[in-house]
Parts: C-alpha cells; sequence; structure tokens
C-alpha cells in the first residue's frame, strides 16, 4: 500500500469510527424530561407513554414532575434534566439574562391558556379588572404578556404590590403563584382571578364553580405557550440525539391531533398518571370549545373570534420567527418584579435567529408528512409554510 492509499484508507476508517461513535453517543444518551402538571408538556409525556424515543433508538428515563417554572428551571440548569418544556420567554431570560446557552428546538403545542375568574366576583372583561388581584404563573410568561396587553387595552394599569389594600380602583395587581395552587387561591379570594396553562382552567370550572373570561387563543391567534427546551452544547455535541428527540415529540404531536380522547385518557389518573387530575377534566380542555358554550350571549364571553376555528388546545412544533419577534417586542413593554434592561441590548430579530435552531423540527416535519400534516392548525398563514402573520384581536 502506497502512501496515498494509506492516508485514503485512514480518512475511510476515521470516519466510519466517527459516525459509529455518533451514533452509539446517541443511543447511550438517556432522555431525561421535567415537566409541569399541565397539559403544555402533552407531546413529551405522550412521546415517552407512546415509546417515540424508544422507536427512535433512545432511552427514555420516565418523566419527572416538578410543581413550579423556578424550580424546573433550576433543575435543567443543573443538569438533571436534558429535555424540558418552558414558557417561551423563560429561555429568553436564562439565554440573555443569565447567560445560559439553551436553545428552542420546536414549539411543544398552542394555545391551552385562559383567564379564568371567580363566581363572587363581577368580572365579564379585561374593563372589570380594575382594583383586583390577578395571578400569573411566571412573569416571563406568554400569561403575564397577554394579561397585561388587555388591561393597558381596557385603560387600567398593571402593578405588583404586596399590600392589595393600596391598590386603587384603576389598578390590577399581579402576583406570582405555581399552577397548582391557583385554583385553591381563587376558592378561598386570596385572588380575583389567575391566567395559566391547562387543566387548571378547566379545574377552575369544574371544581370551583369558576368561570372563563377569555381563552388566551381568542387574542393571540394560534399563540405558542411551552417550548421545548435543550443545551446548545448538548445539541452541538451530539445532533444525532438531538434530531430523535425531535422527531419523537412531532411524531406525538401528529398523534394527538388526531387521537384527542386517547390523549386524555392516557395522561388522565385513570390512565397512566402523567397529570394528577381526571380524565373528564382532560375531555374538557381537549374537546371542550365551542362558541355556543362560550361565545355571544355569555358573560363572560370567553370567545370573541369563532371565526378563527381554533381548538381550546393545538399542536404544531414549528417555532415561527414572528412569534418569537413578537413575544420578545412585548417582554420589552411588559412589568415584571425585577430588573429587565437586559431586554433593551438586543433586537426581535437577533433573538428569532440566535435562540432558536429550526433545522431539526422542519426535518422532523418532513419525514412526518410536511406541514401539511398539521394543517388544521393553520401552520403557515403566508404564501410560505415556514412563514406566518401574527394575528392579535383583544
Amino acid at each position: 500500500m502506497n502512501r496515498r492509499e494509506f492516508l485514503k484508507t485512514s480518512i475511510i476508517a476515521t470516519a466510519g469510527a466517527n459516525m459509529a461513535f455518533s451514533i452509539k453517543a446517541a443511543s447511550q444518551e438517556e432522555v431525561r424530561i421535567g415537566y409541569l402538571p399541565i397539559t403544555d408538556a402533552t407531546p413529551l409525556l405522550i412521546a415517552h407513554a407512546n415509546k417515540y424515543f424508544e422507536a427512535e433508538g433512545l432511552k427514555a428515563a420516565h418523566p419527572a414532575m416538578i410543581r413550579s417554572w423556578s424550580a424546573l428551571s433550576e433543575s435543567f440548569l443543573s443538569g438533571k434534566f436534558n429535555v424540558v418544556h418552558l414558557l417561551l420567554p423563560i429561555p429568553i431570560w436564562m439565554r440573555y439574562n443569565m447567560k445560559s446557552p439553551v436553545k428552542i428546538v420546536a414549539w411543544d403545542h398552542l394555545n391551552g391558556s385562559a383567564l379564568t375568574v371567580g363566581t363572587k366576583t363581577s368580572i365579564k372583561s379585561f374593563s372589570d379588572l380594575g382594583g383586583k388581584r390577578i395571578a400569573v404563573p411566571h412573569w416571563y410568561s406568554m400569561h403575564n404578556v397577554i394579561v397585561q396587553m388587555g388591561i393597558k387595552k381596557a385603560g387600567l394599569k398593571p402593578v405588583i404590590k404586596i399590600h392589595s389594600d393600596s391598590l386603587k380602583s384603576n389598578e390590577v395587581n399581579l402576583l406570582l403563584l405555581p399552577p397548582p395552587e391557583m385554583p385553591p387561591a381563587l376558592a378561598s379570594g386570596q385572588i380575583d382571578g389567575y391566567i395559566v396553562a391547562e387543566p387548571f382552567n378547566a379545574v377552575g370550572e369544574m371544581k370551583i364553580n369558576a368561570r372563563i373570561m377569555r381563552f388566551t387563543g381568542d387574542i393571540w391567534k394560534n399563540h405558542p405557550c411551552c417550548v421545548v427546551v435543550m443545551k446548545e452544547e448538548l445539541i452541538k455535541s451530539n445532533p444525532v440525539f438531538t434530531q430523535k428527540v425531535v422527531n419523537a415529540v412531532v411524531n406525538a404531536q401528529k398523534w394527538v391531533l388526531h387521537n384527542l380522547d386517547k390523549t386524555a385518557q392516557i395522561l388522565s389518573q385513570e390512565g397512566q398518571g402523567y397529570l394528577p387530575v381526571s380524565r373528564d377534566i382532560l375531555s374538557r380542555v381537549f374537546t371542550h370549545y365551542s362558541s355556543e358554550y362560550y361565545g355571544t350571549g355569555n358573560a363572560p364571553r370567553a370567545i370573541h373570534h369563532p371565526q378563527w376555528g381554533l381548538k381550546r388546545i393545538g399542536f404544531q412544533p414549528y417555532p415561527f420567527p414572528s412569534a418569537t419577534q413578537f413575544i420578545f417586542r412585548q417582554m420589552q413593554e411588559t412589568l415584571v418584579n425585577g430588573d429587565n434592561a437586559f431586554l433593551k441590548k438586543y433586537t426581535p430579530d437577533f433573538v428569532s435567529k440566535d435562540l432558536v435552531t429550526y433545522e431539526f423540527v422542519k426535518k422532523a416535519i418532513l419525514q412526518h408528512g410536511g406541514p401539511g400534516a398539521f394543517t388544521e392548525l393553520n401552520i403557515g398563514s403566508t404564501k410560505d409554510k415556514w412563514d406566518r402573520e401574527e394575528v392579535i384581536e383583544i
């Protein structure tokens, strides 16, 4: 063997070894999921329940339920979990304020949240929130953004006050509560309402006779809420593993779209117990969204736009840049408890390119039927299926 042949053979052998190592590394990396007990986590949980991770050749530990966003964020950053769902603005805070190199690899779901109020209140619309106390799940949340958009539109002022007795009639006091604590706080009169993900709006309806004032998807059409997040280091060092994880999540979303009742059963206490609520409550989340029940003639009127043809919760994995840009712009104007000056250092366009990686989810969507497989939820509202226009009507 001459020198040229030796080098050629060595290069081929090295490439083959590297590929084998990469595949082996992907198979050895265990999927470790952390999640809150909300339906936002559905794709991750169904991917586990239906063994879509195993179908991709991955090992997957049983997902771990965490009770608050702060605990989940800390556990993820400390390395306990390598795949989590987080409220879309949380990765913005992590990457640009905490300087933690995290990346959004897919959307986890659409809509699936609402503003719920107590029966003892006279709240029917945003204009009735003056002098009231409203709980949000996290300062960096779509919920905080949307409720403040509605408050300002009604000519009221969002505030954060420890003592509610100093609240003025034109002020709306915002406070932070973990989602599971919201219905009990509303029932006891500690708060007048809360804006949060399902199933806690359905829990409020069915357990304490609360009323949904407005579905968030009826304000921001098909908005993202939770996103699938991984660390940039893992994405770069093991793209095979990353692709397989995203494949499983996209596959789960496609399955859920056509199996809403089965999804409710699997996630419920009567099923595999991923969420600590009954099948009846989850069935309400996945199937109960009608203009007759929530639209014109009802007080409050939770649905203003029946023509949008939405579902109470939807699933579509592609992270449209326009949505990231919109929520980043809104976060720059949203009141939070703490310093958000770091947001002024970046532009929406930069964040949509820097925070999100698109290659894995786009490839996964194409492998599972393409954008057309998600037409029920209007993937793309422009001629370009990988782009859309954001529709917001308060």
